[in-house]
């Protein structure tokens, strides 16, 4: 009769050796001797370090050194970097590798032998960190709270499912061209003739194309600016306009608009909500707050509230959370709702590694490289906001340039696409002069022509032109919208 172990007894747990592959690591190594191309085809994914036995991680790795260096990887040539006396499994070091060539795997394999060495090293790293996860919790430091501590597994966990991605590599031409066509055909086929998706502004759209999947947009601009107010515009847009068919294996395509997650950092769900409504009723949000509406206003409100639950717009309110629980954020909601556009509002908001804590620069750079990364992967735009420094207010013509973005160059350098939004009402309006001068004249007249009007820099674009965009912006419902076209007022008579 086979005995039990009773489940608070860990020492049966603590007995159980690591998942590897010994044979496999022998069957590889031995291909990779016998044929130093068969390192090429795994070298991409599997390092030294995803060897279970000691001797095989050394072996893959000084076999990797000659093979880069471009000499022959043999066993005459490898057992000069150990030394005479060593011993691997009671033979010298010679007789080990010489036995390694005898026995191997066929070259066809061996990428299939890699593959199972390296899921046995991710198995061992899961063990690693769950056991970590278990000791700390069960002893903890008195500078690691439980929230501390689940943001280094989170942190941890994410570092490992990017470290040697397989899903990479070269594309043929062919499938890039085939990607390309299919894109133009959607753009062709799609409302506005848009390849990306449309944010609802015509202007905007017009100069970009609509927002493009595995875009980095960074929105940057100074305190009052509206930015916040423009990716909420946005934000609503896409979302209000979301429609989508579904596939013959049951999931749904989107076909226009797109279901959008938010991550507000500084204000809570319930200021974002208000921004949004204020928008669509043309209500001011002061009085919504203040409860100063008319009858006839709250009806409008609660028209809209009913409309506005359908549309498939995720706010995520928690603040300072960092790049890692962003991403993994990010991830499950593509997983569980599906995601076509996604917003942070702000990047200086949020906070990197821990091993970068001091270093403010090195971290926004891990920020911007990251929600890079994540736009790529998940395959749809990330609008991010951004400080701009206060070195604009210093000078005359207060329009934001590259330079201007706040912390780091990385910012710049990551970024696709990089919008600032400029509105010189602001501005103009903490400069009145005293009434009745002939400059009060020339600037009442000069704010006459800039009221209400915002204009949207595009100062970067990697697929497109730079240039302005002008908008209508309706300060008190915190409003952006497209300037009534010429062209298409009636004609006079």
């Amino acid at each position: 009769m086979k005995a039990t172990v009773p489940a608070n007894d860990t020492s049966a747990a603590s007995m159980r050796v690591a998942p590897h592959n010994a044979e496999a690591e022998r069957q590889l190594l031995g291909a990779i001797i016998v044929n130093n191309e068969t390192y090429y085809r795994v070298s991409d994914f599997l390092e030294p370090d995803h060897f279970f036995i000691a001797p095989h991680r050394e072996i893959y790795e000084k076999a990797g050194q000659l093979i880069r260096a471009g000499k022959v990887a043999s066993p005459i040539t490898l057992k000069t970097f150990f030394p005479q006396d060593a011993r691997i499994a009671d033979m010298s070091a010679a007789q080990y590798i010489l036995r390694l060539a005898a026995d191997a795997a066929s070259v066809i394999n061996a990428e299939d032998y890699g593959r199972a060495i390296y899921d046995l090293a991710i198995r061992r790293n899961l063990i690693r960190i769950g056991e970590d996860m278990v000791n700390i919790a069960f002893d903890a430091p008195i500078d690691m709270p439980p929230a501390a501590q689940i943001d280094d597994a989170e942190r941890r966990l994410f570092e490992l499912a990017e470290k040697g991605r397989t899903d990479t590599g070269f594309v043929s031409f062919g499938d890039a061209l085939t990607a390309t066509i299919e894109m133009a055909a959607a753009a062709f086929q799609r409302e506005g003739a848009l390849s990306g998706i449309a944010s609802g502004l015509r202007d905007l759209d017009a100069l970009m194309g609509g927002l493009q999947p595995s875009d980095l947009i960074v929105l940057a601009g100074r305190p009052a600016m509206g930015k916040t107010s423009l990716a909420t515009n946005i934000a609503y847009n896409v979302a209000e306009a979301y429609m989508a068919e579904e596939q013959p294996d049951g999931s749904m395509k989107t076909v226009n608009g797109g279901v959008v997650g938010f991550f507000s950092l500084e204000m809570s769900a319930e200021q974002l909500a208000t921004r949004i409504i204020s928008e669509q009723t043309e209500i001011s949000s002061s009085k919504i707050r203040r409860g100063d509406i008319s009858e006839h206003d709250f009806e409008k409100l609660a028209a809209a509230a009913q409309t506005m639950q359908l549309v498939p717009l995720h706010v995520d309110q928690t603040g300072g959370i960092s790049i890692a629980q962003l991403v993994a954020r990010a991830r499950r909601l593509k997983r569980q709702r599906g995601l076509d556009l996604l917003i942070v509002d702000y990047i200086q908001l949020l906070t990197g590694s821990q091993k970068n804590s001091g270093n403010r620069v090195q971290e926004i750079t891990e920020i911007t490289t990251g929600l890079k990364a994540l736009a790529k992967e998940l395959h749809v735009p990330i609008i991010a906001l951004s400080q701009l420094s206060r070195q604009v207010e210093s000078r005359d013509d207060k329009r934001p340039i590259l330079s201007d973005l706040r912390e780091s160059g990385s910012i710049e350098q990551d970024a696709d696409v990089v919008l600032f939004v400029f509105r010189e009402e602001y501005y103009l309006g903490k400069t009145m002069p005293e009434e009745g001068t002939e400059d009060f004249v020339k600037w009442e007249e000069k704010l006459d022509r800039v009221r209400n009007r915002a204009e949207v820099i595009i100062a970067k674009q990697r697929h497109g032109p730079t240039g302005t965009v002008n908008l209508h912006f309706q300060g008190e419902f915190t409003r952006f919208s497209d300037l009534a076209d010429p062209d298409r007022f009636p004609e006079p008579h």
